[in-house]
C-alpha cells in the first residue's frame, strides 16, 4: 500500500542541517529547470517560502565537458548524470535535478528517483534558419533541400530522418540549446532538431519552425519530464518530494523507462518511447527501434491500465526486441 505524501505543514526542514544542497548541470536549461523545481517545492511547503534553505550547485558532467564526440564514443549512458550522482552518493549534495531523458534506466546503488514533475510538451521540433519559409506541417521534411546537412547528435532523430529522407546528410551537432541555434544561424547546417520542452522552458518556442508529432518523430523516453534523485536512505527528503510528485508523469515515465530497460540498447541504438494517458485513463505507449542509417525501423504501440505502466513498457520492449535484427543492440 502506498504511503500518502506528507502534509505541507508537517515538513520541518530545520530539523536537519541546512542549507539543502541541490545539484544540477550548469547549462541554462538545467538551471531554469532547477529554479522551476524549487518554486514548486516552496509552493507545496509554506515553511520553505520564508527560509533561505536551498543552495544550488552546478556540476560539470562528462557529457557537458566533451562536445566534439558523440556520447556513445565517450562512455555511453548516464554521462549527464555520473558526476552529479557521485556528488549525491558522497553527501556533497542532498538531491539532484535532471532532465529525465538523461538518466540511465538503472540508477547507481543507493540512488533513487524520488519524484517526477509535470511533463512539458514531449514532442521534437524541426528548426530551420530564421529566414526560411514555414514548412507544411503535414509533410515537414519536404522543406529540406535534397542532400541537406542536418545537425544532430541524436541517433534516434537521425534514424527517423534518414528513414524518411535517405538523401539527407547528418552532421554531428552538440551543445546546449543556444549553441545549437547559433550553429544553425552560422550556416553550419540547413536544419536541426530540438526538444520543444527545452525551447518552451527557455522562452524560445518561437524558434520551432514546425512541431513534430509522435507519428512523425517518436520522442526520447522521458523527454519533457524533470526528475529528482536522492539517496535511498534519505527518508525525510523522499517523503517531502513525494508531495510534489505528478502521478501522470510518474506513470508515463515508468512505461517509457521500462521500455528502455527491456530493450537494453546502447547510446548507439536508436530508441524512441512516448506514453500518454487517454481520457479514460488508459495508458498508450509508442515504441520505436531503428538502425542509425534508417535502413530498418520498427514502430509499435501498446495500451493498458495506467497501473500496469511498467509491465506495458517491458512487454512492448520485448516485442520490439524480438522482431529486430540482433546487431542493432550490439
Amino acid at each position: 500500500m502506498e504511503r500518502a505524501p506528507p502534509h505541507p505543514g508537517s515538513v520541518k526542514p530545520h530539523a536537519r542541517e541546512l542549507p539543502l544542497r541541490v545539484g544540477t548541470r550548469g547549462s541554462p536549461l538545467a538551471r531554469t529547470q532547477t529554479s522551476a523545481f524549487l518554486a514548486v517545492l516552496r509552493g507545496f511547503c509554506p515553511v520553505l517560502r520564508s527560509l533561505d534553505v536551498f543552495e544550488e550547485h552546478a556540476i560539470r558532467t562528462t557529457g557537458d565537458a566533451v562536445q566534439d564526440r558523440r556520447l556513445a564514443d565517450i562512455g555511453g549512458k548516464g554521462l549527464f548524470a555520473k558526476e552529479i550522482h557521485e556528488a549525491l552518493a558522497d553527501g556533497r549534495i542532498d538531491f539532484a535535478v535532471h532532465s529525465l531523458k538523461d538518466l540511465e534506466t538503472e540508477l547507481p546503488d543507493g540512488i533513487v528517483l524520488a519524484c517526477t514533475l509535470t511533463r512539458e510538451d514531449a514532442r521534437d521540433a524541426l528548426i530551420l534558419p530564421a529566414d526560411a519559409a514555414a514548412p507544411d506541417p503535414a509533410d515537414p521534411f519536404a522543406a529540406l533541400p535534397p542532400g541537406a546537412r542536418i545537425g544532430t547528435a541524436s541517433v534516434r532523430r537521425q534514424a527517423q530522418l534518414l528513414h524518411r529522407r535517405p538523401d539527407l546528410a547528418i552532421t554531428m551537432l552538440r551543445g546546449n540549446v543556444q549553441t545549437r541555434l547559433d550553429r544553425l544561424g552560422e550556416g553550419q547546417c540547413a536544419a536541426t532538431l530540438l526538444a520543444l520542452a527545452g525551447l518552451r522552458r527557455l522562452g524560445l518556442a518561437e524558434r520551432a519552425s514546425v512541431v513534430l508529432g509522435p507519428e512523425t518523430m517518436v520522442p526520447a523516453a522521458g523527454q519533457g519530464i524533470v526528475g529528482v534523485t536522492v539517496r535511498a536512505d534519505d527518508i525525510e527528503l523522499r517523503e517531502l518530494l513525494a508531495g510534489i510528485e505528478d502521478t501522470e508523469a510518474r506513470a508515463v515515465a515508468a512505461a517509457e523507462r521500462a521500455l528502455l530497460g527491456s530493450l537494453d540498447g546502447s547510446c548507439r541504438t536508436p530508441i524512441g518511447g512516448y506514453a500518454r494517458l487517454l481520457a479514460d485513463g488508459t495508458l498508450d505507449l509508442i515504441g520505436l527501434v531503428a538502425r542509425a542509417d534508417g535502413s530498418f525501423l520498427l514502430r509499435r504501440s501498446l495500451r493498458g491500465p495506467a497501473a500496469d505502466a511498467a509491465r506495458i513498457g517491458a512487454e512492448l520492449g520485448a516485442s520490439l526486441r524480438a522482431d529486430s535484427p540482433g546487431d542493432i543492440f550490439a
